[in-house]
């Protein structure tokens, strides 16, 4: 019940080229010398093992609204942070599974 009485609607238009809601992204990670793929997701879809990141997260949260070639500063507490560079962005859509 608490979860329906502070629902949001979440709006996941994006402009084109701009990193949006559900939008797969392939990453340069800096500090690894790794490409990693991530899609960005709603909180209730995360599972970062299988590489669902949620719009609230540090990464998430940094990445939406860039486009390729951005380099990105994640700042995941107030003494850690990390670049990482947009290398693609493949659009996505909801799946309305959850």
């Amino acid at each position: 019940k608490a979860m329906i009485d502070t629902a949001k609607i979440i709006d996941v238009r994006s402009e084109d080229g701009k990193i949006g809601l559900f939008d797969t992204v392939e990453l340069f990670m800096e500090d690894e010398g790794e490409v990693e793929t991530i899609q960005i997701v709603t909180t209730l879809r995360q599972n970062t093992l299988a590489g669902l990141v949620s719009k609230d997260s540090p990464i998430g949260r940094a990445l939406l609204g860039h486009k390729v070639g951005d380099r990105v500063k994640i700042k995941v507490n107030d003494t850690y942070s990390y670049f990482a560079t947009v290398r693609s962005i493949k659009k996505g859509k909801d799946d309305e599974l959850v």
